[in-house]
This record gives structure tokens, sequence and C-alpha cells, in this order.
């Protein structure tokens, strides 16, 4: 078995928006950076486009159809923030469907962590419409892929990119078989995700919205993945743990106000590893935002380590953060077993 997968594609680079900060420079300089360190023994391989089938499990068919005739007539803007070009069809459906090989090597036994590092971002395209740099959700796409094709019934997913994963977030609204927590900056785009939204229907609880103010940094970060986060990964047990690695609440970068360092993203990833091992499940990165190219890329390196290293983290004392002690008040109605883990 090899012990880490880096899905990519050169579909990525097609994707290419004039001035646009969402750009294909970001992953010319992630892989630079990666081949720099020999990958870290990760065995990179070419991101599958996503069939339509995986698509519609979280995608509306008008939204599919409208995505690829905008692409097939050369592009165009949806919104303010979000615009296609030819290549754009090619690259949005590797980005999810290398999320979705990814699912498949950790479920079938050939990895036990990796990484799908394709562009366009995911986390805010809504079932039925793109936004936010996002044309089809990559992470959402892929823990359907989970539940449908290997039969999973629970799959938890941490969004620890800056902004809220509002699409993530309506995709599985109502559902109990899919567990999502955001850490975001709140206020910030595209406003959503308060703490009170925590899912509806049979998904009661099963969404978990932890915003912090601009500003917030490791101590209140690193306790969130740790005390919540992880927490909820060894409460819930589930089979499947992704992560929406955006690294954009990073200090250095230029649209938001986080102050988050490499050793920030690198802890939250132990806390992760940590909690994953001791359930036994498969640990899975799909690459978010992250507009400081030197910021994102030294992030994604402290990461990797972590990632792939043989052994499990060492356990690191955190002291419990004011944000994340309100957090599990909060949760203790949906989850009374974290208080008495807290």
């Amino acid at each position: 078995m090899t012990s880490a997968a880096w899905l990519r594609h050169d579909a990525s680079f097609a994707h290419d928006v004039p001035g646009h900060p969402e750009r294909p420079e970001r992953l010319r300089a992630l892989e630079a950076e990666m081949d720099r360190h020999d990958w870290f023994g990760c065995a990179v391989s070419d991101a599958p486009a996503a069939t339509r089938e995986q698509l519609l499990a979280v995608h509306t068919a008008a939204h599919v159809d409208a995505i690829e005739a905008l692409c097939a007539r050369g592009g165009g803007f949806v919104d303010g923030d979000t615009a296609a070009v030819a290549g754009t069809w090619d690259a949005a459906t590797r980005a999810a469907g290398g999320a979705c090989a990814l699912v498949d090597g950790l479920l079938d036994g050939r990895v036990r962590t990796g990484v799908s590092a394709l562009r366009p971002p995911g986390h805010h395209a809504e079932p039925d419409r793109a936004m936010g740099f996002c044309f089809f959700d990559s992470i959402a796409v892929a823990a359907r892929h989970a539940t449908a094709a290997h039969g999973l019934s629970r799959v938890l997913i941490l969004d620890w990119d800056v902004h809220h994963g509002n699409g993530t977030n309506a995709a599985f609204h109502g559902a109990a078989d899919v567990l999502f927590i955001s850490i975001h900056e709140s206020p910030l785009y595209p406003g959503t995700g308060p703490a009170s939204d925590t899912g509806s229907g049979a998904g009661e609880g099963f969404t978990v919205n932890l915003p912090v103010p601009g500003g917030s940094g490791d101590a209140a970060w690193r306790s969130l993945a740790e005390h919540v986060g992880a927490a909820l990964v060894r409460e819930w047990e589930p089979q499947l743990v992704l992560v929406s690695a955006g690294f954009d609440a990073h200090r250095d970068d230029p649209l938001a106000t986080c102050t988050v360092s490499e050793a920030g993203f690198a802890g939250m990833a132990a806390s992760l590893r940590r909690a994953a091992d001791a359930v036994g499940a498969p640990l899975g990165i799909v690459l978010e935002g992250g507009y400081d190219l030197g910021a994102m890329t030294r992030s994604m390196a402290a990461v990797l380590p972590v990632l792939v290293a043989d052994g499990t983290p060492a356990t690191e004392h955190l002291d419990v953060h004011p944000l994340a002690e309100r957090a599990l008040a909060r949760l203790a109605p949906a989850w009374p077993g974290l208080a008495a883990a807290a």
C-alpha cells in the first residue's frame, strides 16, 4: 500500500481568468514547493473528471447543464466574483473527480491519507448555483460518493478555510450521514455560517458552525480544531474524515484578517490526525482557498509531514480557548458526550 496520494491535473491551469486572485499561479507555486520536498513521498497521479452521476448527487441538473453550456460558449461571468472560461468545465469536473478518486483510494485501502490539490475550489458552490470562485462543491461531491459508492453512513468534513463553506453547509443541511464543521472568520464573505445554524430536519445537530472574529490566530483556531472538531471525531466515530483545506486564514493572506501561522495549520492537522487514527478513519485533504502564494505553499508543506508520518502525532496540551468553551456549551444538547470529554 502506498502511504499517501496526491491528485492533480494540468486541466487546473486552463481555468485562467485574467486578473483574478484565484489564479493558476496558486497551483504552480504549490506544485513547485511539493516538488522541492519530493512530494513528501506521495504517489502523484492525474485526477479523473467527475461523472455526471457524481455531480448530480449534490448539484441540480439545471446547474450542471448551465455550467457546461457556459463553458462551451467560451465562458463568462456567473457573478461579480466568479467567471468561467472554456477550460473551466474540465478543470472544475476534475477538481471534483480528484476528490472522489482520493476517497476511492482511502476507502479501498490503497492509501491511508492524501491530498486532492486542484482548482477551482469548491466549497462555496451551492447545489443550484456557482459563487465565490467555485463551480462544483468538490468535497461535498466526494462525501456523497463515499456514501453512495462505498456505503458509508458517517462522513465528517471539517472546513478550515477562512470563508464559510456555504455550499457544503447547504448540501448536507438536512443530512445525518455527513457531519459538517466549519471554522471561519465572521463577519466575512459569504455572510453565512452563524453558530445558530445547526442543520435541519434529520440533520439537526450535524452542522457545526464555529465563527471566529477577525484577527483570530493559532490559539483560537487550534483550540476549535482540537476541542470541538477532533472531539466530534472521537464522539461520532466517522468512517472517513475530510478537510476542506483553505489556507486563507494565514496572517499573510490578503482576503481576510485572521492570523494563523504555518505551525497553526500543522497543529490543526495533528489534532485531526490523532482523532482520525483513534477511531480508525482515513484522513484526506481537499484544497480550497489561499491567495498569498508563499503562505499557502509553506502551510501545505507544514501540513504534509503530519499527514504522511508513520506514527500518530504526539499528544499536546492545548488550553481551551473561550470560543471553544462557548461552542462546547452550545453543542451540549446535541452532543452531550462532548461536555464529558472536555
